[in-house]
C-alpha cells in the first residue's frame, strides 16, 4: 500500500548508509516497520525512515516495539533491548542474526553502568552498518542506569549465516 509523506523526512539510503531527504509528495511503500524504524520502497530505492520520523509517513502507525524498555537493568534488559534493533533489509532482530559477538556491563563509579557491545554486520561492505549500532546503542542507553553505551562494529570472526539462531532461521524460511 503507498503511503505519502506529509513534509520533507530525513531517511538513509539503504545500503549505502548515507543521509537523504525523501520529499513532501512523495509516495513510499512500507517494507518493514520491526523495531520502530521503518523501511520505505520508493522510485530511487530503499529508504529507513528512524522512529522519530515515521509520523511524517501519512497513515502509518507504529506500534510499541521498539521503544524504549523499562524497569530493572541487568543483563537480560540489554539482551532485549539489542531484540529490539534490526537489518532494515532482514525481518531478523541482531540477536537472531548472530550479529552480537560480545556483550560486557561494568558498575561506573557513579553506581549506575557502562554497557559495551561487540557486533558485526554481514557483510564487510554494509553502509548501514554504523546506523544499525548507533540504533542498538541508543536502546541500551535508553535503559535505566545506563551511564554509557558503545557500540563496536567488529569482523572477527566473520560472520556466515549458521550464526543465525534457530529463531531467525525460522522467520527466514530457512528451517
Amino acid at each position: 500500500m503507498a503511503h505519502t509523506l506529509l513534509k520533507d523526512c530525513p531517511a538513509t539510503a539503504i545500503p549505502a548508509g548515507t543521509p537523504a531527504t525523501l520529499h513532501a509528495g512523495a509516495q513510499v511503500n512500507v517494507v518493514q516497520t520491526l523495531g520502530g524504524n521503518v523501511t520505505v520502497q520508493t522510485d530511487q530505492g530503499l529508504f529507513r525512515i528512524a522512529r522519530e520520523d515515521a509520523a511524517l509517513v501519512e497513515g502509518l502507525e507504529l506500534s510499541d516495539e521498539g521503544a524504549s524498555l523499562s524497569g530493572e537493568f541487568n543483563e537480560q534488559a540489554v539482551w532485549e533491548a539489542l531484540k529490539t534493533c534490526f537489518d532494515p533489509e532482514i525481518p531478523v532482530n541482531i540477536v537472531d542474526l548472530g550479529l552480537i559477538y560480545d556483550l560486557a556491563i561494568e558498575r561506573t563509579a557513579s553506581g549506575a553502568n557502562a554497557v559495551e557491545v561487540k557486533m558485526t554486520l554481514t557483510a564487510p561492505g554494509c553502509g548501514m552498518g554504523p546506523v544499525i549500532a548507533e540504533d542498538a546503542r541508543k536502546k541500551i542507553a535508553a535503559l535505566p542506569s545506563v551511564e554509557t553505551a558503545k557500540v563496536h562494529i567488529v569482523w572477527d570472526p566473520i560472520w556466515n549465516p549458521r550464526m543465525i539462531s534457530e529463531a531467525g532461521r525460522k522467520s527466514l524460511g530457512l528451517e
